[in-house]
């Protein structure tokens, strides 16, 4: 039904991953499997509400409390997690890391502690010391194929005096891991019992690869805390802009509207993000289980490829998103060495650095694409890491 092998030429769109690789790598014209969006084109059926929108051809102000928006997003969350919000807790902004910025501010003071699950997304650490607070770090361990909270360390850092929020990563950016109900209960209640609030950022929970069901934190929330979401990485979208959350507390929420709107001016959304969200939440399903098997197929060829190019990796594909976290630390290749022979390939994929010192000797590869590309992305990997060891 839907072709996710088209390939789509971004050169020239002002696509930050292919126009704008430079900016990271120095090099521009790289083939690039770096930030994380997506080559494909968003569904069939938010490109048919988009059409309906740019016909109409008024731009005005616009609002997102609205049913078609409050409704759609429920049904979202009832149809595919199994858990019914109430509309009224819903809250709306431009992007889920400012989102999280909003909260962080709100929920505690300049120096103060937030912890989170190491290796991080890089923008964790961005929006947490660029709001004047401090990172906790929280490394995960890995058992084979699984990564592994100590429950027992958490719960240390937890206590810190100063450690005020715990910033979730649900499924976790960039190892792939999605928490079992399990876990977070234990996290939850950790959380309440030592007073910590928690910001859970869940904008990948659609994109599972592996077998195990994505948990929301609403789900076993204790105490203070808020959800965030967006459909941007599902469907492709974040060049609209736009994202969602649901905030119980009402005093929470009230001072969200007062910062949203009052002190960023940020009371209308955009149109279009608000049509894309409603087309694919009510319609999109189709598609996006349709993907997440292509992409599947594309983790296990990276799979198959790799370990039998180096069979000492035994990489396995992740349990959620299209990035593959990929360990070389058993070839012992330093990683600015690699980084060169990628360039010296043509290609470009993020150093685990990039996400923390416990993301040394890793790689980070977006395989949101064609198969073809990354076909001739493991191609050039593989050759890279030759070059490396020779």
């Amino acid at each position: 039904m839907f072709n996710f092998d088209e390939v789509i030429d971004r050169r020239g769109s002002w696509s930050t991953q292919w126009d704008f690789v430079a900016d990271r790598f120095g090099v521009p014209d790289l083939l690039p499997f770096t930030i994380s969006d997506m080559d494909f084109k968003t569904a069939p059926v938010v490109l048919e509400a988009l059409r309906q929108r740019l016909d109409h051809g008024v731009f005005g102000y616009s609002r997102w409390q609205h049913d078609a928006f409050l409704s759609a997003c429920c049904h979202w969350m009832d149809s595919r997690f199994g858990y019914q919000p109430s509309p009224d807790t819903l809250v709306y902004g431009p992007s889920v890391i400012y989102m999280v910025a909003q909260m962080i501010r709100h929920w505690s003071e300049v120096g103060d502690e937030v912890l989170i699950h190491t290796p991080a997304y890089d923008a964790f650490y961005k929006t947490v010391y660029g709001n004047q607070r401090q990172v906790l770090e929280m490394p995960l361990q890995r058992v084979g194929p699984e990564w592994h909270c100590d429950m027992t360390a958490l719960a240390a850092k937890l206590a810190r005096p100063r450690c005020k929020i715990l910033l979730l990563c649900s499924p976790h950016n960039p190892t792939g891991k999605v928490w079992t109900a399990a876990e977070l209960q234990q996290m939850a209640e950790l959380c309440e019992r030592h007073h910590v609030r928690v910001i859970s950022d869940e904008i990948h929970m659609d994109m599972m690869v592996g077998d195990r069901p994505h948990t929301p934190w609403a789900r076993v929330a204790r105490g203070d805390w808020a959800l965030f979401t967006s459909a941007s990485k599902s469907f492709n979208l974040p060049g609209l802009t736009g994202a969602w959350g649901i905030i119980p507390q009402p005093d929470d929420r009230a001072a969200w509207f007062q910062a949203l709107k009052n002190a960023d001016g940020l009371s209308s959304p955009a149109v279009l993000a608000v049509a894309a969200h409603i087309a694919a939440y009510r319609h999109g399903a189709p598609w996006l289980d349709a993907l997440r098997d292509y992409l599947r197929g594309n983790l296990i060829l990276v799979a198959d490829r790799l370990n039998a190019a180096f069979p000492s990796l035994n990489w396995q594909p992740p349990q959620a998103t299209y990035l593959a976290w990929i360990d070389l630390n058993p070839l012992g290749i330093a990683e600015q060495t690699l980084q060169q022979a990628l360039i010296q390939q043509r290609v470009a994929i993020m150093p685990g650095s990039t996400y923390g010192s416990a993301g040394q000797g890793f790689l980070r590869l977006n395989v949101g694409c064609p198969r073809s590309k990354v076909e001739d992305g493991v191609s050039r990997l593989i050759a890279a890491i030759h070059a490396s060891s020779a």
